[in-house]
């Protein structure tokens, strides 16, 4: 055995004094593998055995990313919003002069600096007031200005009447970013056929919905939003005050509230309760729906606004006749 394994070490040896090729020299020869490697497949190679082949690696498919959806403008127009493009209407005036002055706040330009100013929630005491329909026409009047994008959220967690209104099937949204950290805003936020113009859905429903917008999970989403998202104005559509007590809690973060109140129906004793309930908020505004018009130069005729101001006061003041 000894004598065979020396005429083996001579014949290597002479074979590597020729200049062939030997295994371990650095340059494996074809067909031949140093040992611990890989042997390189060429075309007409046909593997015997599975080899481990690098990939690129896909994005989990628990993230479904950011998607469009279409809404039907026409139809939106035909309800009485406000849609680009759209001929000039009373409503469309009326939000021109009800969006201007949050428009200040929320880009610096008002009389002072405002906290946040670029989070502005929309509510009312009671439901039925209103502040649903006012809260997409203010974002869509938003969406019209040059420069500026604005997001909506639909924070009414119990009826999700933003989608509904719009015409579009739930989706998942804010209820599932504060269930699940490993969901970003890109992946639940809704591009629209609208230029400067998202949507985040209330999300997918959850027997605990209204704990959720109370949580810490829900305060730590509205600092990340108001201080990742400056240059975006973002409207909230949230539950009543009087109703719920979350919606208290949303606006405590907020840098601007608008209170929809419904004309000749809800009492002067309510919208001031309502108003004591959100005092942490800086900014506090009312918008008088559903006026009669008075005489034929009056903007509505039938249906209009009025519009209030009241900042740091602890009792509204009344709303005014936009003309």
């Amino acid at each position: 055995m000894t004598s065979s394994i020396e005429k083996a070490a001579q014949r290597l040896e002479q074979l590597r004094k020729a200049g062939a090729p030997m295994p371990g020299d650095g340059v494996p020869s074809e067909g031949f593998a140093a040992p611990g490697t890989l042997q390189p497949l060429t075309p007409t190679d046909s593997p015997a055995q599975d080899v481990a082949v690098d990939v690129p690696r896909s994005e989990p498919a628990s993230k479904p990313g950011s998607k469009s959806v279409h809404i039907d403008l026409t139809a939106l127009a035909a309800a009485g919003f406000v849609t680009p493009h759209a001929p000039r209407s009373a409503t469309t005036d009326q939000f021109r002069v009800i969006k201007r002055p949050l428009l200040e706040n929320a880009t610096g330009k008002g009389a002072s600096a405002v906290a946040n100013g670029n989070l502005i929630m929309v509510t009312s005491s009671l439901p039925g007031e209103g502040k649903t329909f006012t809260a997409i026409n203010l974002a869509m009047s938003l969406a019209m200005e040059l420069n500026h994008t604005v997001m909506l959220v639909d924070a009414d967690v119990a009826r999700q009447s933003v989608m509904k209104t719009l015409g579009l099937q739930p989706a998942p949204g804010l209820l599932d970013l504060l269930l699940d950290d490993k969901i970003g805003l890109p992946d639940v936020l809704l591009r629209t056929n609208i230029d400067n113009f998202t949507l985040l859905p209330t999300g997918l429903p959850n027997p605990r919905a209204t704990e959720l917008l109370a949580s810490d999970a829900m305060v730590a989403l509205l600092n990340d939003m108001g201080k990742r998202y400056r240059d975006r104005i973002i409207v909230f559509d949230s539950p009543p005050l009087l109703l719920t007590t979350e919606a208290r809690v949303l606006a405590s973060h907020m840098g601007q509230v608008v209170i929809v109140v419904q004309a000749e129906k809800t009492l002067q004793s309510q919208v001031q309760y309502a108003l004591s309930t959100i005092e942490a908020c800086p900014i506090r505004l009312m918008v008088l729906n559903q006026v009669r018009s008075r005489g034929l130069d009056a903007y509505g005729y039938g249906y209009g606004h009025g519009f209030g101001y009241d900042q740091n006061a602890g009792e509204p003041r009344p709303a005014k006749a936009v003309a």
